[in-house]
């Protein structure tokens, strides 16, 4: 295993697995008292920082210390971040349209158990899951060497992307004159999706932190579910059907601009595409 302790992770992954379902769980209690399980949104980024957290404390002694740090402030950066973002955007507002509709389709007994089981337990799951190359980097003995710089690198061209890409939304969307509009300016120019974009460069950065081990690339099926999950899973298919809807100029603008990799607009949109 390249040196690394695998009792030690062993222990630590049952660890994170803990961590990642306890914030999960807070936020389903958060949900039941007030009767909006939009608030798992915010558990999210949350619950990645929490597995790192528990990892980098049960790594201590087993991991090399800057490998172990910097992995630490990649996920708690881009996790406080992306719930800090969710928190914001969502204070006040009803139910997200996509757990109404889920919840609706169960009898209102039935709903509660349904939101955990469906909901919160499932995304706990998939934390613990996506972040598998985070908790074995922090085990990884060695020095950082070239794959964990590219890895930064890529993480940071995530960040932005994500980071500004929501703050360009949030602009926009506080604007009563773009009600109704579709924004296609600065990074929304070039990919529907920036901050799915980014998010998916963020949790291919994180692999390549673990994949100077041959245990590292085991990993690899972490990033590939959540760029699953954006691209083609809950992310980007939910939210344009629901933006067709209700943007008059949606088809347009999905004709001229790439749907996930930021590229330049088409000069020559096809009039009804359904992928790119």
């Amino acid at each position: 295993m390249s040196g690394i302790d695998g009792a030690a992770l062993l222990v630590s992954l049952a660890a994170t697995l803990g961590a990642a379902v306890a914030v999960l769980l807070a936020a389903f209690a958060v949900g039941v008292r007030s009767g909006v399980h939009r608030h798992v949104d915010v558990a999210w980024g949350l619950a990645f920082s929490a597995v790192a957290a528990t990892g980098y404390g049960l790594s201590a002694g087993h991991g090399n210390a800057v490998r172990r740090l910097l992995v630490l402030l990649m996920v708690a950066l881009w996790g406080v971040r992306l719930s800090a973002h969710i928190w914001r955007r969502g204070r006040g507002a009803p139910e997200d349209p996509r757990y109404a509709r889920m919840l609706a389709k169960v009898p209102p007994e039935r709903r509660t158990w349904y939101a955990l089981r469906t909901v919160y337990l499932l995304q706990a799951a998939i934390v613990w899951l996506v972040s598998l190359p985070v908790q074995i980097a922090l085990f990884v003995p060695r020095a950082p060497g070239v794959p964990v710089w590219i890895g930064i690198a890529l993480w940071a061209v995530g960040l932005f992307f994500e980071a500004v890409g929501d703050r360009q939304l949030s602009r926009f969307r506080a604007d009563p004159g773009n009600r109704g509009r579709v924004l296609d300016t600065g990074l929304w120019r070039y990919t529907r999706h920036p901050n799915y974009f980014g998010d998916a460069c963020v949790w291919w950065g994180l692999f390549l932190c673990a994949a100077d081990t041959p245990i590292g690339w085991a990993a690899v099926v972490s990033p590939l579910v959540m760029t699953y999950l954006l691209a083609n899973g809950s992310g980007k298919p939910m939210l344009e059907k629901q933006l067709a809807s209700s943007k008059p100029g949606y088809a347009e603008y999905t004709a001229r601009t790439s749907g996930f990799l930021p590229l330049p607009p088409r000069r020559h949109p096809q009039p009804h595409p359904t992928e790119d």
